[in-house]
């Protein structure tokens, strides 16, 4: 196990945001964990969009912008087979110790790691247009 923590720490790559001795628990998860991992996989989880937007919303690409924002933030908060999904694409990405710290308090840290995706998926809008 130790070869592949060694991997996926250095695969991963170095800490995004600020750490500071006043972040909390949870802050300082999300800026060694979660954010590089969000960051790796993002082709990943655009194209995983795409995906499910060819199978459940073809007249997405029809929408307004605004409509786009909140179909995104709709379909991960409550469709939820999906947001499992894009957390097991986060979760595959966790050493044994990151798991056993996102265990602890895996409610609070699910909570930041959907708002994070959610928001890096509206700010690329622009990627989600129709294929020719």
């Amino acid at each position: 196990m130790e070869n592949r923590d060694a991997f996926i720490s250095e695969f991963r790559g170095e800490t995004l945001g600020t750490v500071t001795s006043q972040s909390s628990s949870d802050e300082i998860f999300q800026n060694q964990v979660l954010r590089p991992i969000l960051k790796l996989q993002n082709d990943l989880f655009i194209d995983v969009f795409r995906n499910y937007i060819s199978k459940y919303k073809n007249d997405f690409y029809a929408y307004s912008v605004e409509k786009k924002l909140a179909y995104i933030e709709n379909s991960i908060q409550k469709d939820i087979k999906f947001r499992n999904s894009l957390k097991g694409i986060v979760i595959g990405l966790f050493t044994i110790a990151e798991y056993n710290e996102y265990i602890k308090n895996s409610s609070s840290l699910n909570k930041r790691m959907m708002n994070m995706l959610i928001e890096r998926l509206k700010n690329q809008v622009q990627l989600f247009e129709m294929q020719e």
